[in-house]
């Protein structure tokens, strides 16, 4: 048997391919020294960890080319793999919920910044119900379970560098509330220009000419740094089981008693080490990772790690008919055993970026609910659309802020008023976008309970109780504006053109 020029080059490309791969892990290395001898004798040793982090996502990306799934691979999650929350409900609830309370901790995901939606300063500051703040509601859940069942839940907040000192300052307000606090920071990994694959950062500081020289690493970067930081050792050592982990922006990821029991109520021998909570998929939710069966395993499929090909497979809503709100239950010593292990190896998402001057970046990233397939008898539970609420826009906002939801110890529920269970479709132009303006638009929150869908476009604002109803569609034209007058019922209309309310 010979060996063909074919098999020679291919010989020589993948020693050439390698030498490429070694010459850049090293260079990055150098200038990640480089960069840790700018920083201070503290700081470095975080930042050290942090960098030994970032080291291993950089070597798994330089070895890994093109969509990490193998499509022809991917088949759908056995029925038994993903139970129907009803069955779980009908396990009911057991004698001594505080008991089951006791070894849980919540987890809110809190390292976003509010600029998509106009504000400066963590997304979670923002005001959403009746002045209070998505903090503000959580803290208020957690703080009526623990007086209700007599228990101690405490609230851990995994903040980023964007938002670790503001969340901090308001944290004083909350000491005399009957919920222990705990913060920790995700790590800080620096973004890496696209053409040369080093970091464009000077040095280890965060503003001036390097404030856009960092991000934090996605949410998977969670295991990683509760660990690193000592919190997750603390929590084992009192007592907690599991962690309940959300984004902090969905109002409707609080503690399901009902689940946290199904974790309790397993024998020993086969306890599910993570339940992922999906829920069906809508038009509206295409993007949203899925589960699927691959090498025997269940497995978070992400958008991102989709080929070309196979995107609009992806995005239908027959083939993939669940998708995952990102609220999970992760077993304490599992995450333990699997990151002394350094066995979790999450799929890398790369997320291209472009500066305002103009570079080119890339960051690596990691999400949370992709390490289910390292997990022990993990599972899904396909929950209620009510358990994903998230307010990524001002449409979300003006549903969690109307009459459709009724606010109850820091829980938002659909009203019992509605007569469908379903949430109005709702879209607000580029006017409504910045919270700020979208507050001036409106002098009162509509009365929306009979709303299926709401289109507005254009410079328009609302007068006091106004009441929408079935398909409302509003337009005003470039140039032109729509005032919709106090009082004012709308049920099946079109508005267009011009009309203006002046006081006199």
């Amino acid at each position: 048997m010979s060996l063909t020029v074919a098999d020679l080059t291919r010989g020589v490309m993948t020693e050439f391919q390698e030498k490429l791969r070694q010459q850049h892990e090293e260079s990055m290395h150098r200038e990640l020294e480089a960069l840790l001898n700018t920083a201070n004798k503290p700081e470095a040793e975080i930042s050290r960890k942090d960098f030994d982090g970032f080291k291993k996502i950089f070597h798994r990306f330089l070895q890994v080319k093109g969509p990490s799934v193998d499509w022809a691979k991917i088949n759908r999650p056995p029925e038994d793999s993903i139970q129907p929350y009803e069955k779980i409900k009908a396990k009911g609830l057991p004698d001594n919920v505080s008991a089951s309370l006791n070894k849980l901790a919540v987890v809110k995901l809190n390292g976003g910044l509010g600029t998509s939606m106009g504000c400066k300063g963590p997304k979670s500051l923002i005001s959403v119900r009746n002045e209070n703040t998505f903090l503000d509601l959580t803290v208020q859940q957690i703080e009526h379970l623990n007086k209700t069942f007599n228990a101690d839940v405490p609230l851990v907040l995994m903040n980023s560098f964007n938002t670790d000192d503001d969340t901090k300052k308001i944290l004083q307000k909350y000491k005399h509330h009957r919920v222990n606090i705990h913060t920790f920071n995700q790590s800080r990994y620096p973004r890496i220009n696209k053409e040369s694959l080093l970091p464009i950062a000077k040095n280890m500081a965060v503003s001036g000419e390097n404030a856009e020289a960092w991000y934090p690493p996605g949410h998977g970067d969670i295991y990683a740094s509760f660990s690193n930081c000592g919190l997750l050792d603390k929590l084992i050592a009192e007592g907690k089981e599991y962690i309940f982990v959300s984004n902090i922006d969905n109002l409707g990821a609080t503690v399901d008693l009902f689940i946290l029991h199904h974790l309790m109520s397993q024998p020993a021998d086969r306890r599910c080490e993570f339940i992922m909570e999906v829920t069906d998929k809508t038009r509206a939710d295409v993007k949203g990772g899925t589960l699927i069966q691959y090498d025997d395993h269940l497995r978070l499929l992400e958008i991102a790690q989709v080929p070309k090909a196979h995107v609009d497979e992806f995005k239908s809503v027959t083939k993939f008919k669940i998708f995952n709100t990102n609220n999970l239950w992760i077993s304490l010593p599992a995450i333990k055993r699997l990151h002394e292990k350094n066995a979790m190896d999450l799929e890398i998402i790369v997320n291209p970026k472009t500066l305002d001057g103009g570079l080119n970046v890339i960051q690596l990233e990691t999400a949370v609910g992709a390490a289910i397939k390292s997990f022990n008898n993990a599972m899904g539970v396909n929950v209620p659309r009510s358990r994903f609420l998230p307010v990524k826009t001002s449409s979300d906002l003006l549903l969690v802020m109307s009459n459709l939801y009724s606010l109850d110890a820091g829980s938002l529920t659909m009203s019992k008023r509605r007569e469908f269970p379903t949430t109005p479709h709702v879209k607000l132009g580029s006017s409504f976008t910045k919270v700020q303006d979208f507050l001036t638009r409106f002098e009162s929150i509509p009365d929306m309970l009979e709303l299926d869908h709401l289109t507005v476009s254009g410079d328009v604002t609302f007068g006091k109780n106004v009441s929408l109803k079935g398909t409302v569609i509003i337009i005003a034209n470039h140039g032109d504006r729509i005032d919709i007058p106090a009082g004012a019922m709308l049920e099946n209309k079109i508005v267009s053109g011009n009309l203006r309310i002046l006081d006199h």
